[in-house]
């Protein structure tokens, strides 16, 4: 209301301004009407009287003029305050009936609100009812199941364990044979085509420990007066000389197979030369151990010849040709490093890494085994400790120090070396085994599956390759035999030692039996 009173307010000072100004301006033009008139009256004097009416009739129409155009234009303003009077009486009159709805509907929200309040507490006194009601039902409950709250959760989340135990086994059991078809699958193509391409003997040359003599009387003179002979032999070669009754032949004993092959040499040598002596003897022995170390520069050059590599240290040479006369199981370890270094080569061109580098750490796997018996610790660190001297590089040494699993393998070509490693030994004919291991690596085998629970008893067949575990029925289902199998293959991965691969069987079946009378 103020603001329409004040626009009414400039509406009319608006005009009585506009009045004033218009008084103003015609006041000014008959002042400048009368000066025009005086000059014109100066200057002709013979027309006053003529101008003087001319003037006044002009000045009389132009007033009649201005009024007409004022009293127009005061019309005009008065028609166009009134409409806008009249348009703020409207736009009052509809606040007004805004403002009486907007009051109507806030007590309608407040009589919704008040209702509201009444049923929410409406709703917690029924909560609260239903609240004792269900402790009155849940404690009945409990006095006629004779379960406590407590026991019922219990057995519920037990319930669900087991429910979801299931899924989960089956889950996994159904992704492991996804996986198992993948991998098997390029694992398989990887290993056979390499296997394809390299090629090696069955049978693995043993060490000779039996020296053949031409006659019986050989025996006296290798003993010679005194036994002179044989205590020069054995000192100077360090290997120990059995005669016995076996005829015509020398046992020669050592646990360093250089050793012993040198002292093969000069022993064969001393007989076909058949001067047998102790200078004769030294003569000798010198020859044979010149002519020993050209031979294993010639093992080691063969070695890395056969292999395609260059630029070894004719020291590592050395002791990679010292590998032909140490043998592990029976297997020659020369020939299993070269074997080792051809399958490496062959696996990493299939998975696009550095063929060179695979074959040299493939080659240099047991460098270890050539002198582990000159120098203490286990063939892995003394390889390790040989590589680092001779400047080789960190994949190699990775390689030599994580075949056996003792460091992690932090490169393919590494883990590459290690599958080669084991398919050389576990290849058929590759290594001999005694009888006393052999039966301890099954019983130890079934060992490891009898110390599951839920298993009845546990058998190791084909020569220890397979293992089947028959479970008790009651106790493991289907699918918890999945998940036996899997336990069972953690624990042998993780407490044994072995060559190739061991297959888990889990058997579960239900027998049900009658005797007809």
């Amino acid at each position: 209301m103020d603001n329409m009173w004040f626009s009414i307010l400039l509406v009319a000072v608006g005009l009585l301004f506009g009045l004033i100004l218009a008084f103003v301006v015609n006041s000014l033009r008959v002042s400048k009407a009368a000066k025009e008139a005086e000059k014109l009256i100066a200057n002709a004097k013979k027309d006053v009287e003529k101008i003087k009416r001319d003037a006044a009739i002009e000045q009389k129409e132009e007033a009649h003029k201005l009024k007409m155009d004022l009293d127009k234009e005061i019309r005009e303003r008065k028609e166009e305050l009134k409409e806008s009077e009249n348009r703020l009486l409207q736009r009052e009159a509809n606040i007004d009936k805004r403002d009486e709805l907007y009051q109507k509907r806030e007590q309608a929200l407040d009589e919704r609100e008040a209702k509201l309040s009444e049923r929410v507490e409406e709703i917690q006194n029924e909560k609260s009812k239903v609240e004792e009601i269900r402790k009155e039902q849940l404690e009945l409950l409990q006095k006629i199941s004779g379960f406590s709250k407590e026991k019922a959760r219990e057995q519920i989340m037990s319930q669900v364990k087991e429910t979801m135990n299931k899924e989960i086994n089956e889950y996994i059991h159904e992704r492991e044979n996804e996986a198992k078809l993948i991998a098997d699958k390029t694992a398989r193509e990887y290993i056979v085509s390499s296997m394809q391409r390299y090629a090696a003997d069955i049978a693995s040359d043993q060490t000779v420990t039996v020296v053949d003599l031409p006659t019986e009387e050989m025996k006296g003179r290798i003993i010679g007066r005194e036994g002179r002979n044989i205590r020069t032999i054995e000192s100077i070669t360090g290997v120990d000389l059995i005669i016995d009754d076996t005829p015509e032949a020398v046992v020669l004993s050592s646990f360093d197979p250089l050793r012993r092959e040198t002292a093969r040499v000069t022993l064969e040598s001393l007989i076909k030369d058949g001067r047998i002596h102790p200078t004769r003897i030294e003569e000798l022995y010198d020859k044979v151990c010149k002519d020993m170390k050209q031979k294993i520069l010639e093992y080691g050059q063969e070695a890395i010849f056969e292999l395609g590599l260059t630029k070894f240290d004719p020291a590592l040479l050395e002791i990679i040709g010292k590998l032909h006369f140490r043998t592990s199981y029976g297997q020659n370890a020369l020939q299993h490093s070269i074997e080792v270094g051809q399958l490496s080569g062959l696996i990493a061109a299939e998975l696009g890494e550095n063929v060179t580098l695979a074959k040299r750490a493939g080659l240099l796997h047991d460098i270890g085994k050539a002198i582990d018996h000159e120098i203490e610790g286990s063939h892995v660190e003394i390889g390790a400790d040989l590589a680092k001297k001779y400047h080789e590089d960190e994949v190699v040494i990775n390689s030599i120090a994580s075949h056996h699993g003792d460091t992690a393998a932090n490169s393919v070509i590494a883990t590459i070396v290690a599958i080669a490693d084991a398919l050389s030994a576990s290849r058929p004919g590759a290594r001999n085994d005694s009888l006393e291991n052999y039966i301890k690596r099954l019983s130890q085998l079934e060992e490891v599956g009898n110390g599951i629970k839920g298993v009845d008893k546990t058998f190791a067949v084909q020569a220890g390759r397979e293992l089947r575990v028959i479970v008790k029925p009651d106790e493991i289902d289907d699918l918890e035999s999945h998940r036996v199998a899997r336990e069972v293959k953690e624990k042998i991965e993780a407490t044994m030692k072995y060559p190739g691969t061991i297959k888990i069987t889990v058997v579960r079946e239900t027998r049900a039996q009658e005797e007809a009378k």
